[in-house]
């Protein structure tokens, strides 16, 4: 059958989605949510199927292509387009399958992630293999089988290198850019470092977030590797590049849901590392009161699956287990965050002492495990990489390299919130912070956060500065304020 297209200017944020009246889908025997397979220039994509009385003026004669399948088929306005409707993929009975907590077959993993890159399940059904990814964890086979598939359905770099470094934190620990420092160590000292980086999930900021403050973040393939080949490494957004398509549909369906599931996180880690020819790559996980992994033993079991699915793949992995009980550094925020990150390459006296230390902790540790350092030796090589100047100057070639940009300014609308009592700073709530820096605008406002001005340990009088809340405009303020006033992150005692 053939309909002529009305292009909508709506986004439906990934998944392609049409439009038909109802009177046309009664002559075609659809529903809303079938699939049909729309064939336009020589170019197809499976789409779910919307219906409508006579929404945006839609004839019964012409289908509304909203902005993904229009780009999907290069289609333009009142072109023809052929319509086939389609079955439901096998892989829907495999999710099925997950939700009733059974384990997947290594086929049926391959086929669900199959299906994900090829855009056959659609928006909802991809949600429902999230969902019972969390509720039924996946083993530690159906976690290699996925991390191989999502891996080998995307590009995979290949650099003319005996050793190609990579890091990445799990996250949950606000503030805790360590990467922008390590990165610029380990490039410094002549290693190849081709960084990718999440962009935030449930947190104010991921790395990618923060590193666009100061530069181009989203590259193609062809220019991340054109970056890499010039400065020696990069750190841009690895959603940008394809590494691994099924892992941004997934991750794209866990940002709205502010969930991140263990056995999937790993598989996404995994597959990117390996994507980009990883040689060797460290992983942090800090633990503690209201990070993403709160016990050691926790931490462990992580450690474990990623040094075996590591091997399985040919990369030696090192896992540090670390301090997540508060924040790291200062500033909450892409911008605020920028600045401590800045402030510690520049070897600034006022730069937060736990993100300086932290950062050459993970570097000199990684330095010994390539053999870089003796055991013990590794953190003064990277604190003389530091402190001599040469990590900020490949940090700023990193920038010049992907595309320098201009620092914004700071939220103009502030409020600082005081001790009401004399004590010790008992703990500082990791999720509390986080929240109050989203509600403040965070990381979507990169200007947006919350600036600390003290940490667990140090001692208070009544009417001391806490913290600051920064947002773009008045009613974010005011919202975060609010919930600050029955869920401030700061414990005293």
């Amino acid at each position: 059958m053939d309909l002529k297209a009305k292009l909508i200017d709506i986004s439906t944020g990934d998944a392609p989605v049409v439009l038909i009246t109802r009177q046309a889908a009664l002559t075609y025997d659809l529903h809303t949510a079938d699939r049909v397979l729309l064939s336009a220039n020589d170019r197809k994509v499976i789409a779910a199927v919307n219906t409508t009385d006579h929404g945006f003026g839609l004839r019964d004669d012409q289908i509304g292509i909203y902005i993904e399948t229009a780009l999907e088929i290069d289609i333009i306005e009142a072109a023809p387009v052929t319509i086939t409707p389609v079955s439901k993929p096998e892989s829907i009975k495999y999710i099925k399958k997950k939700m009733d907590g059974k384990e997947l077959s290594d086929e049926e993993m391959r086929q669900i992630v199959k299906d994900i890159v090829g855009r056959n399940i659609t928006q909802v059904e991809l949600t429902y293999f999230v969902a019972a990814c969390s509720i039924y964890p996946l083993s530690f086979g159906e976690i290699v089988t996925l991390t191989r598939c999502m891996s080998d359905t995307g590009v995979q770099l290949h650099f003319d290198k005996p050793m190609v470094i990579d890091k990445h934190c799990i996250g949950g620990v606000p503030g805790n850019r360590t990467s922008m420092i390590t990165v610029p160590i380990l490039m410094s000292l002549g290693y190849t470092v081709p960084k990718t980086s999440s962009r935030a999930i449930t947190s104010p900021a991921g790395t990618a977030d923060t590193m666009e403050v100061f530069a181009e973040v989203n590259l193609s393939v062809d220019r991340m590797k054109q970056v890499v080949d010039s400065v020696g490494g990069c750190l841009v957004w690895g959603g940008s590049v394809n590494l691994a398509p099924a892992d941004d549909r997934i991750i794209r369906v866990e940002r709205p849901l502010s969930i991140d599931v263990p056995g999937l996180m790993i598989s996404s880690v995994m597959a990117k590392k390996f994507s980009v020819g990883g040689t060797h790559v460290v992983i942090d996980i800090p633990f503690g009161p209201g990070a993403k992994v709160e016990t050691v033993e926790h931490a462990e079991q992580l450690r474990r699956q990623f040094v075996t699915i590591g091997k399985m793949l040919g990369i030696r992995v090192l896992v540090i287990i670390s301090n997540g009980s508060q924040p790291i550094g200062y500033g909450i925020g892409p911008l605020l965050e920028a600045y401590d990150v800045l402030a510690v390459l520049k070897n600034d006296p006022s730069a937060p002492h736990d993100l300086r230390e932290k950062s050459l902790m993970i570097a000199g540790k990684f330095l010994e495990f390539i053999g870089h350092a003796p055991r013990g030796g590794g953190r003064k090589i990277a604190e003389a990489e530091l402190t001599s100047g040469r990590a900020y100057k490949k940090f700023q070639e990193i920038i010049d390299a992907q595309g320098r940009r201009e620092l914004p300014p700071l939220a103009r609308f502030k409020h600082e919130v005081f001790a009401t009592a004399a004590g010790i700073v008992r703990a500082i709530d990791n999720r509390s912070v986080a929240k109050v820096a989203r509600i403040a605008g965070a990381p979507i406002s990169k200007s947006a956060g919350i600036l600390l001005y003290t940490k667990v340990g140090s001692s208070v009088e009544v009417g001391d500065k806490l913290f600051a809340v920064y947002a773009d405009n008045e009613e974010k303020l005011s919202t975060a304020v609010s919930f600050v006033a029955t869920n401030n992150p700061f414990t005293l005692g």
